[in-house]
């Protein structure tokens, strides 16, 4: 649940209000109805497509010659995502923003094509549950072998961060990169999620810290253990640090603490250096340089998007939030909510649930039991259910 504050006095007061709100709830907050101005006019189901805006980086993962070098292109992949991630997706409307709640059912299709014109990176998402809200998406370049699968949810809460009134977002769910190498065999890395701080409230200057760590696991040994500081840690603190240590595997049972191969340290928005060879690279960047990215091709609105596509679900709310008519999209996104009300309401008389279109729900994830033995020691649960993607077609016609 992210916010940003934008001066008028009228909506300095409603901001005002909500955060009297926000600092009394005692749920989750993304529960709470926001003011249409502090709304995104995009919603959580685009998201995912933060996860590959340097398509290149994502499908150049299994040029790696040996799986050390593999398991260093994931973790700068990651590294170069987080930005998209977490403080840029709202550059053109000057602040954060809170994204409009997904509803159930709700899918985005999207792709990136291969600058050599021999595939493209394809990506499917789906709203898989609306209480608690759950997004699951699928990213794959099948010309290169290399795929995404997770899903994410969020838990947010009003707290006091380094003497600041904040709101703390836990990250629930993971993901798992699977390579196909040339040979036929199969490397996976369990990516787990940091926990977010949205800080600068009260100041109406709102952005986004990433706090604790987050971990990738490989299947070939390797760990990547990631550390988020950032401003407001400390006083000569700077924004958005992180430092990185990737562990070797293990060499045999004796070993009980593996030994620290490579450290990376420095901004996760801007640049990063190999404390052991000095090498820096720029983490927003084409193959780590000059700050390009992709963003993911759509099929157009009105001609060949179904009902529940994000961008025509949300059309109406979205074009009232960027032209500043919050009076209609206030009303549309009402209307969008009373209808999906009906929905479960039919549903329950009749006895019947929503059936998903591309991921199916279970109960265990063989690749996230094995591969989270590897953080046994870190507070991320050992067992976690996963929604498993079904490669079955985009939708096509409307779903009544």
């Amino acid at each position: 649940m992210h916010f940003f504050v934008k001066s008028s006095s009228a909506q300095g007061s409603v901001w005002t209000s909500f955060l009297k709100s926000i600092a009394t709830f005692s749920g989750d907050l993304s529960n709470l109805t926001a003011p249409p101005f502090i709304l995104s006019p995009v919603s959580l189901t685009e998201f995912p497509a933060y996860w590959c805006e340097h398509p290149e980086l994502f499908a150049a993962i299994v040029d790696g010659k040996t799986p050390e070098e593999r398991a260093l292109r994931v973790l700068k992949w990651f590294i170069c995502t987080l930005r998209g991630q977490y403080t840029t997706r709202n550059e053109d409307m000057g602040s954060e923003k809170k994204p409009l709640n997904p509803v159930l059912g709700e899918v985005f299709y999207g792709h990136w094509p291969d600058k050599d014109g021999r595939g493209r990176t394809d990506l499917v998402v789906e709203q898989v549950s609306h209480h608690p809200p759950i997004t699951a998406f699928h990213i794959e370049n099948k010309s290169k072998g290399v795929s995404l699968q997770g899903h994410n949810a969020q838990k947010t809460s009003f707290s006091t961060v380094n003497m600041a009134p904040s709101i703390i977002v836990k990250q629930i769910g993971h993901s798992v990169l699977t390579i196909e190498l040339p040979t036929g065999v199969k490397e996976q890395y369990l990516i787990t999620l940091p926990k977010l701080v949205i800080a600068g409230l009260v100041y109406g200057k709102p952005y986004i810290e990433l706090a604790e760590n987050s971990y990738i696991a490989s299947s070939t040994g390797y760990l990547s253990t990631i550390a988020y500081t950032g401003k407001g840690w400390s006083w000569n603190s700077v924004a958005h640090t992180f430092k990185a240590v990737v562990t070797q595997p293990l060499l045999s049972s004796s070993n009980s603490k593996p030994v620290p191969l490579y450290t990376f340290e420095g901004q996760w928005d801007g640049k990063s250096i190999n404390t052991a060879n000095k090498t820096v690279f720029t983490n927003t960047g084409k193959d780590g340089e000059n700050g390009h990215k992709e963003l993911v091709t759509v099929a157009p609105i009105e001609a060949q998007q179904a009902r529940f596509e994000s961008r025509k679900l949300w059309q109406v709310v979205s074009e009232g939030i960027r032209t500043g008519n919050f009076d209609v999209a206030a009303k549309d996104k009402a209307r969008i909510e009373n209808e999906q009300r009906q929905m479960r309401a039919a549903e329950r008389e009749k006895g019947e649930t929503w059936q998903l279109i591309h991921f199916e729900r279970v109960e265990s994830d063989p690749v996230y039991d094995k591969l989270a033995v590897m953080l046994k020691d870190t507070g991320v649960p050992l067992k976690e259910d996963c929604y498993v993607f079904q490669h079955n077609a985009p939708v096509i016609e409307d779903k009544e």
